[in-house]
């Protein structure tokens, strides 16, 4: 079955960096959309970034484009998500999800599998 772990989180200061990875099983990586999703407490579940499953380009919201890189390496079956210059405000649970078809990678009401979240934490 599909399975995603994700790890890497941690605390971090503001203008730091971290690497996020989601160790996935199951299924085909390079023929799956994956993407990485954040939810801080209280507020919806947002887009970050995507590979997409029709010709793997990548996809960033506005507010992480320039600092964060998303990436995959299929003989590892793992995705990354490389965090630059963090702020505050991006403190939240960090989620992997991935689909075997998307429409729009960014819209993670189109992903049905997800992993369990690793914490970021942005503080001085």
């Amino acid at each position: 079955q599909v399975q995603l772990v994700e790890s890497g989180g941690g605390l971090v200061q503001p203008g730091g960096s971290l690497r996020l990875s989601c160790v996935t099983s199951g299924f085909s990586l390079d023929r799956y959309a994956v993407g990485w999703f954040r939810q801080a407490p209280g507020q919806e579940r947002e887009a970050v970034s995507c590979i997409s499953s029709s010709d793997g380009s990548k996809h960033y919201v506005d507010s992480v484009t320039g600092r964060f890189t998303i990436s995959r390496d299929t003989a590892k079956n793992t995705v990354y998500l490389q965090m630059n210059s963090l702020k505050p405000e991006e403190t939240a649970v960090y989620y992997c999800a991935t689909e075997r078809v998307v429409s729009s990678c960014l819209n993670p009401g189109r992903f049905h599998y997800w992993g369990q979240g690793t914490q970021v934490t942005v503080s001085a």
